[in-house]
């Protein structure tokens, strides 16, 4: 294995690698999810923002576990490989598949979501007949699954058409999101209040009884937690990183702190302006958006530029969140835990293109899914328990690397130390866990109609389908003579 090689070359830089955490993490989420919490997460009221910063304790040590790691082994499918060649190829293999599937899962979803808002920009630019059309279900069928495979096509086009994509698209993002932020500053609450008596609301702008408890605040953190999802798809692109060893650190930490600030920000700008009794009393009634919480302050000009920002952020979110998902395809198939042809990479571009198509399918099966959508959250719910078992693996892999394989483990090159490696690992671990306890306290506790619509029996089941997978494919390689474990002691090609 040493000498072969993977056909993929090393042509991103450090501006596509940041753009591509950006675009993981900042997506339809914050325009959503820190307002539907009022819903989901009754009882969090003005405590919105200390939540999202305590959310954001758990993504820091699980971006510095990813750090430490990407520095030794920057190869394709970042968070497989570092956790079989560090800890163990099954644990390795089962936490990616559960990512894997819940991220393909959610990029479906993405595509789906979009052709709403796209319906809005339409309404508020005066098109009603552009609303009503993208309302009707094969359009909205249509339109998903077009952009969908227009983002795979950008994919397998190569590193520097996606370059060329993604990062306009994430500067617009923060331009178009910045007039969420100066319009949620330039009102108060009493001014909105004002507008919606104007507009007939009996609302009435009243101070109510505190329902806030520690278990509503770490249940709330634990939600939101899931906006910090995604800078590890930098890691997945280790393979195709420029000099990988700096950049892939610099890329993770550089897309932790500006999208942490950008979240505060917007959140605090939100809920600044709106009152959170208003959006707990919407909230019941019907889904609620941060454009369409402050265009009423605006006119209709700045409102379809608002809902343009959170359309760029989800078209955005299509082509680095398929970069991630078919770079952890790639590495399993480079193992031979999937089928070899899945680790095909385009002899004229360079890109794992069957692994794109392949992780492409399922989303389009997400897509499908979302026409006769269930509950928002519990997609989100599925996502955060998977990665936080991930990041939880990560940061495990950090105490375990220099015993299972002190080879790797001289290659660090950020926060070498072990003085600070082992506190570091053993914080994120405590956190880490410490969340995933609070998140699947929550899940099995709170009433449902079924217990379909729980998020960890269905995480479990995926577990059970990647495990099947998983011993197929050690089953195929001890039959070809090859034994998965001394295969994991080595790093994959390159």
């Amino acid at each position: 294995m040493e000498s072969k090689k993977t056909g993929l070359v090393r042509e991103m830089g450090l501006v596509g690698l940041v753009a591509t955490g950006i675009s993981s993490m900042v997506g339809a989420g914050i325009n959503v999810i820190p307002i539907m919490i009022q819903r989901n997460v009754p009882g969090i009221g003005a405590s919105v923002l200390p939540a999202y910063l305590f959310a954001a304790v758990p993504a820091v040590f699980a971006g510095l576990a990813y750090a430490i790691l990407a520095s030794a082994m920057p190869r394709a499918g970042g968070s497989y490989v570092y956790a079989s060649r560090g800890l163990n190829p099954y644990l390795g293999f089962i936490a990616s598949f559960s990512q894997w599937f819940s991220l393909c899962v959610a990029i479906g979803v993405v595509s789906y979501v979009l052709v709403p808002f796209l319906r809005d920009i339409a309404l508020a630019a005066g098109f009603a007949w552009g609303g009503e059309l993208l309302d009707q279900g094969g359009v909205r069928l249509f339109i998903s699954i077009s952009v969908l495979w227009l983002a795979v096509l950008v994919n397998i086009r190569g590193i520097k058409p996606y370059e060329r994509t993604i990062v306009p698209l994430v500067v617009l993002t923060f331009v178009l999101g910045g007039i969420v932020i100066v319009t949620g500053f330039a009102y108060s609450q009493v001014d909105y209040a004002g507008v919606l008596r104007s507009l007939g609301s009996s609302f009435q702008l009243t101070e109510g009884p505190s329902l806030l408890t520690p278990a509503i605040f770490l249940s709330a953190s634990a939600v939101l937690f899931s906006s910090f999802i995604g800078f590890d798809s930098i890691a997945q692109a280790g393979g195709e990183a420029k000099n990988p060893a700096r950049n892939l650190p610099l890329a993770i930490g550089i897309s932790v702190v500006l999208v942490g600030i950008y979240y505060m920000l917007f959140t605090a700008a939100v809920y600044h302006a709106v009152p959170w009794q208003f959006i707990a009393q919407e909230g019941l009634r019907h889904d609620l958006t941060a454009p369409g919480l402050l265009g009423i302050l605006l006119p209709p000009f700045w409102t379809v530029l608002m809902i343009s920002g959170a359309a760029v952020a989800l078209i955005k979110d299509l082509p680095a969140m398929l970069l991630a998902v078919s770079r952890l395809l790639f590495a399993w198939a480079e193992d031979g835990l999937v089928p070899p042809a899945v680790a095909a990479v385009h002899p004229k571009f360079h890109t794992p293109h069957v692994a794109l198509i392949a992780s492409a399918l399922m989303a389009s099966l997400g897509i499908l899914g979302s026409h006769v959508a269930g509950d928002f959250f519990l997609g989100v719910d599925i996502l955060v328990t998977s990665m936080l078992v991930n990041f939880l693996l990560m940061s495990l892999t950090v105490l375990t690397l220099p015993r299972t394989n002190p080879a790797i483990a001289s290659q660090i090159a950020v926060i070498s130390s072990r003085r600070w490696q082992i506190p570091l690992a053993t914080f994120g671990i405590v956190i880490l866990g410490g969340f995933l306890a609070v998140h699947t306290w929550k899940d099995l506790t709170v009433p449902v109609e079924s217990w379909l619509l729980r998020s960890t029996p269905l995480w479990f089941i995926v577990m059970a389908a990647g495990s099947v997978v998983y011993f197929r494919g050690v089953r195929k390689l001890r039959a070809a003579g090859i034994d998965i474990h001394e295969r994991c002691a080595t790093m994959p090609p390159e």
